[in-house]
């Protein structure tokens, strides 16, 4: 058996479901997936394998105009990713009729000399003529290599992309053990998690400032794992709004995050969360290399 492993880019505009795409290519949950938009902030990669390939999916932050420091230092990411990638996947939500936000990002792709492929995701809510016409357009604006119709959600057209994925990857010894399914370790990925549940269960009151950092992540002597965590928000008035009545809602985000994460780690799990307000969080450098991302002036 000769070994196969590359980089997969995946890039896309925010929303447009890459994360659910990088977990659906790697069978399990490894990005965590939100309606808010802009929630991939580090550049966590999925690893998925296809018989002898090993496939690094580099799951980059949605490209957007950046405004603050945090907006630029995904974008920053998002373009690392694609550096010295095997191939690089465009998601588009196939549903949006409009395309112009999508211009600066073709024209980017445009030269790249990487096997560009484009994945027209959430096909399964979209009828199929104006799909053809979507994807003979985008071919034309960026040279795309090859053209993928998938539901990332469903599970529709993604063994097809990952077989197609799987054939790209240059012979190379696989970069990870068989069973590591992400570059993520288990403590960033537990604050990824209650971050996902505080995105998911506040979803209209809390605004995109906030955040979830690690603080302490031990195995107990009983081989159960202690987890405390700090919810850092912006503004004192948004403390009710995380606590809840009487602590019920910082209750239920804890009380989801914790069987998510027994179940993820496969151990009993006891999760402690604490919120902190801090107006300048967005700006602190320390947050920054928490969450894997580079402090951009």
């Amino acid at each position: 058996m000769t070994e196969k492993c590359g980089l997969v880019a995946v890039l896309g505009a925010p929303n447009a479901g890459k994360s659910t795409l990088v977990n659906a290519l790697v069978g399990q949950k490894v990005a965590i997936v939100s309606a808010k938009a802009q929630t991939t902030r580090a550049r966590l990669m999925g690893i998925a394998l296809e018989g002898e390939a090993q496939i690094i999916l580099a799951d980059t932050p949605g490209l957007f105009e950046p405004k603050r420091r945090l907006d630029r230092a995904m974008v920053s990411a998002a373009w690392d990713g694609a550096q010295e990638a095997d191939a690089i996947l465009l998601v588009v939500d196939a549903r949006k009729k409009k395309r112009d936000y999508l211009e600066p990002i073709l024209a980017s792709l445009k030269d790249r000399p990487e096997r560009k492929l484009l994945v027209l995701n959430k096909v399964d809510s979209t009828p199929k003529e104006p799909l053809l016409v979507m994807a003979e357009a985008l071919t034309a604006e960026a040279q795309f290599d090859e053209v993928f119709f998938v539901s990332a959600l469903t599970g529709d057209g993604v063994p097809e992309l990952k077989s197609r994925l799987a054939e790209l990857m240059p012979k190379a010894v696989w970069h990870y053990p068989e069973d590591q399914v992400s570059d993520a370790s288990e403590r960033l990925m537990a604050a990824e998690i209650t971050r996902e549940q505080l995105y998911r269960q506040l979803h209209d009151e809390l605004p995109y400032d906030s955040t979830v950092r690690p603080e302490k992540y031990l195995t107990r002597k009983d081989g159960s794992i202690e987890i405390h965590q700090q919810i850092v928000i912006a503004r004192e008035s948004q403390r009710p709004i995380v606590l809840g009545k009487g602590g019920a809602k910082i209750k239920a985000i804890g009380e989801a995050s914790r069987k998510e994460l027994a179940q993820l780690l496969e151990t009993k799990v006891h999760l402690f969360l604490h919120v902190k307000v801090d107006e300048r969080w967005a700006d602190a450098k320390e947050i920054y290399e928490e969450i894997g991302l580079e402090w951009v002036k």
